[in-house]
């Protein structure tokens, strides 16, 4: 009896230890990394040092794929419909006060922001619904603005990259990817 208790105890002991080891197993490095980018684009910093104003105009998140060899519009990302702009979670985009965008005012809050890429221009979508993986469950009904704009070629990107602009009427969302650029007028 003695025995069967010694061996029973030993495999709990045993069991014990492998969870506790497969436990503090961490998940991969997503290959898509999470991003951010402030307008104006030094916020954080100006923060720190005390020159910051008390909010930032605008942020945007974003997962950013690579490009890898692939061909991404028109090949990855089809022509004419509905994508994330970017990988993993749709990418969402804070407004910190009320905006114009195509004419539109856009009230101060967090949205979820896609594209519908064409061959030469792109359909930016301010959607109110947050919260969302992808584009799969995608709500037109819930779009808050749509603007088309022109695309423009550029030098290879291999990374998809956001950043603002500033402009002489607010800024603009630039979007960098493959050899593509696209340019969300954001006026304030």
């Amino acid at each position: 009896m003695k025995i069967r208790t010694l061996i029973f105890l030993f495999f709990l002991f045993a069991a014990t230890v492998l969870n506790a080891q497969t436990a503090n197993v961490l998940p991969p490095v997503d290959q898509s990394p999470l991003d951010l980018s402030y307008f104006p684009a030094d916020y954080p910093i100006m923060k720190i040092q005390n020159k910051a104003p008390a909010s930032p105009v605008m942020r945007v998140l974003y997962s950013r794929p690579h490009a890898g060899g692939r061909i991404i519009f028109g090949g990855l990302i089809d022509y004419g419909d509905v994508w994330r702009l970017g990988a993993n979670e749709a990418t969402e985009i804070d407004f910190y006060r009320d905006v114009k965008i195509g004419g539109k005012t856009v009230k101060k809050g967090r949205y979820t922001l896609y594209a519908i890429p064409a061959q030469d221009k792109w359909t930016f979508i301010i959607n109110r619904e947050i919260d969302v993986w992808g584009a799969f469950k995608y709500n037109a009904s819930k779009d808050v603005v749509r603007v088309t704009v022109p695309t423009s070629k550029n030098d290879h990107v291999e990374d998809l990259t956001m950043l603002f602009t500033k402009t002489n009427t607010g800024a603009t969302l630039d979007v960098y990817w493959e050899t593509t650029k696209a340019s969300l007028p954001i006026n304030f």
